[in-house]
């Protein structure tokens, strides 16, 4: 499993707490809620979550845990957080030589 750069965790924990904030002062305002989704699905994206508060708390426990930590705590649904091996995925078209 590949983990994210403390620097760039921080980063986007940082600005997605800014557009939270501009976000909450001006809900009504388009562009802040268009720019303060779109840094929540970054945050989601870098944490491997479906939820941007998830995801911002995952951000915060993986700063302040380190990532050696964050790896080995357990997850939402009780299961330990380690790398899994790749999933294959059903085969689902042979290929032939004939016809060629």
């Amino acid at each position: 499993m590949l983990l994210p750069a403390e620097a760039e965790v921080a980063r986007q924990l940082r600005r997605y707490r800014a557009w939270e904030r501009l976000m909450l002062a001006a809900p009504a305002d388009r562009t802040v809620r268009a720019t303060f989704e779109d840094s929540g699905y970054t945050l989601c994206v870098l944490m491997g979550k479906r939820c941007a508060r998830e995801a911002a708390d995952a951000a915060e426990r993986f700063l302040r845990q380190g990532a050696a930590a964050f790896l080995h705590e357990p997850e939402p649904n009780g299961r330990m957080r380690t790398h899994r091996g790749t999933r294959r995925l059903p085969f689902t078209a042979r290929r032939t030589t004939a016809g060629r």
